[in-house]
């Protein structure tokens, strides 16, 4: 049967093929997939030392990792988080084009950078699905996309898992985090998230864009649990250095 949006995407791998478009995020050099390797290796990993639980950057090169002040004060419900990057530079920048100005075409280069860093954690892990964090329905006919879904679906193919898409929703509309700090982020993420079906002792391993104060990572974990998850991890793009 004729798909339209299979041929118009075929279309646009050929005509990426004979003419690469230029890297959106410096606009110099040409590229086949995403970002070019000038852009990729300006992206800085988070190392040690960082907090084990929710990967927050220190500012020190000295030392080893140790929990950070808000997980020991609070223990966070996920078992631990990575991130492909810190949250800075050329990562916030790609983050920002795929996340707000519909460079979809970047899931699969952030997806795959994304599933390399997250190699070692997931193969001690062994999750048994991939749950995005879900977009009210409003937000996302505004966007006409998650980009925690799309990031999910990569990693879903690079690693043979399910990809829960419907697992987790978002039941109220919360206001943008940007420019709230972390006891104004938690009090926004309550009540925003429920379980659609059980998950009957599943590891989840939680998708997402950006981890800041970890609230709405929290809120979808909590949720998560008690509806029945064995465990939770946490996968993002981008690390905060440091609460807004």
């Amino acid at each position: 049967m004729f798909n339209p949006r299979r041929m118009r995407r075929s279309l646009a791998d050929l005509l990426n093929l004979v003419l690469p478009p230029a890297c959106p995020l410096c606009g110099r050099e040409s590229v086949r997939l995403g970002i070019c390797s000038a852009c990729f290796a300006g992206i800085h990993p988070v190392v040690s030392p960082c907090c084990p639980r929710c990967v927050l950057p220190y500012p020190t090169e000295e030392g080893t990792d140790h929990l950070c002040e808000a997980c020991l004060r609070a223990s966070p419900p996920f078992e631990w988080a990575r991130a492909a990057g810190v949250y800075e530079g050329v990562l916030r920048q790609a983050v920002h084009h795929f996340k707000y100005r519909g460079a979809v075409d970047l899931d699969r280069p952030l997806g795959q950078l994304l599933a390399a860093t997250m190699e070692e954690p997931v193969s001690r892990f062994r999750p048994d699905l991939l749950v995005p964090v879900p977009l009210h329905n409003s937000r996302l006919r505004e966007r006409t996309y998650n980009q925690s879904l799309l990031l999910a679906k990569v990693l879903g193919k690079e690693w043979r898992l399910p990809v829960a898409a419907r697992h987790l929703l978002r039941v109220r509309a919360t206001s943008p985090q940007q420019g709230l700090n972390a006891q104004l982020r938690r009090a926004n993420m309550k009540g925003a998230f429920a379980l659609h079906r059980p998950l009957a002792g599943a590891k989840v391993l939680l998708i997402d864009d950006v981890l800041t104060t970890g609230a709405t990572a929290a809120e979808c974990s909590r949720i998560l649990l008690e509806g029945g998850a064995g465990a939770v991890g946490v996968a993002v793009l981008g690390r905060a250095r440091k609460d807004p």
